[in-house]
């Protein structure tokens, strides 16, 4: 049993897969390429019919390319690592670390399967699963894969402890760039352990790995923090940005989904977010009120004009 880390800091047993899952997988992705395959050469040889035979030969190496290189690397791509086979024999590549693989993981894995599986009928892919402890072809040691199996009882999940509320946002400035994804392993499989050590034993390793931190991202560690607290938090921070970029891609992709604002004012605590209270403009002092004077004397109203009757009083 081999335990790997997602990039989502949730640590996960799983069994690499072995040569003969293996096996059926890819002889499952190879029947369904050469299918595609040969139904692509036979159209094409239909439709140029008419051309050259050099025009015939450059098009029949340019489906093979297409059909049988750059197809699995954009379904490995784009499945992150679950082609037609792997999924029916559950199995996936991930990152050494258990993260999600990208295009040039995919990209070296398929340009060394050409050699390895498809020019040497997969006796080269064959020895060097063998041979490995973890059952990794060399496409997967150039590219830093490995393929496990995917389904596992449920319960076998142990995840990263998480920080104390008080560390909450406060390594946001740190710059991960430069942690390498073994480090990262190294810190999430303490984390998820540490409860299970001597505590003098998982103090001592708790600070040695968090040195290590620190020397990565140029930031030595807050001597006020305790080391385990310190990795949590650093690692937290991580899944929070991991998270945060997962996202903002979906939304990019999307163009129905607003963006993403990049800032906004956190919600009162305790109180549900759609009764948090609309922001308010500055108040501006209203202008000076001038000074009062004294009323100006009202003259008296003359007295109203009698209508006239035509009637004439007596003298």
């Amino acid at each position: 049993m081999s335990e790997l880390v997602t990039g989502e800091a949730v640590a996960l047993e799983l069994r690499p897969a072995r040569l003969p899952s293996r096996a059926l997988a890819v002889l499952l992705d190879l029947i369904v390429a050469f299918t595609v395959y040969i139904g692509v050469s036979i159209g094409l040889a239909a439709a140029t019919a008419s051309l050259d035979d050099a025009a015939q030969i450059a098009l029949t190496i340019a489906a093979f390319l297409l059909v049988l290189v750059g197809a699995p690397i954009a379904v490995e791509t784009l499945s992150h690592g679950r082609s037609l086979g792997k999924m029916a024999c559950g199995l996936r590549v991930v990152r050494d670390d258990g993260g999600p693989i990208r295009f040039r993981h995919a990209l070296v894995r398929g340009a060394l399967g050409v050699v390895e599986i498809l020019m040497t009928f997969g006796v080269v892919a064959c020895i060097a699963s063998l041979v490995s402890a973890r059952g990794r072809r060399l496409g997967d040691v150039f590219a830093g894969t490995l393929v496990v199996r995917e389904r596992v009882p449920v319960g076998q999940a142990r995840f990263v402890p998480p920080p104390p509320p008080w560390l909450a946002g406060r390594f946001t400035e740190l710059d991960l760039s430069a942690v390498p994804d073994a480090l990262w392993l190294a810190v999430r499989q303490y984390l998820t352990r540490m409860q299970q050590l001597d505590p003098q034993v998982s103090w001592a390793m708790a600070v040695q790995l968090a040195g290590d931190l620190a020397s990565r991202t140029g930031t030595p560690a807050p001597p006020d923090i305790p080391p385990a607290a310190y990795l949590a938090a650093v690692v937290q921070e991580r899944q929070a940005r991991e998270t945060r970029r997962a996202f903002a891609d979906q939304v990019a992709q999307s163009p129905g989904i607003p963006a993403i604002p990049t800032a906004y004012a956190p919600p009162v605590p305790g109180a549900h977010p759609s009764l948090a209270p609309a922001p308010r403009a500055a108040a501006v002092p209203p202008p000076p009120a001038a000074p009062l004077s004294p009323p100006a004397a009202v003259p008296p109203a003359a007295p109203a004009e009698r209508p006239a009757t035509g009637f004439v009083p007596p003298a």
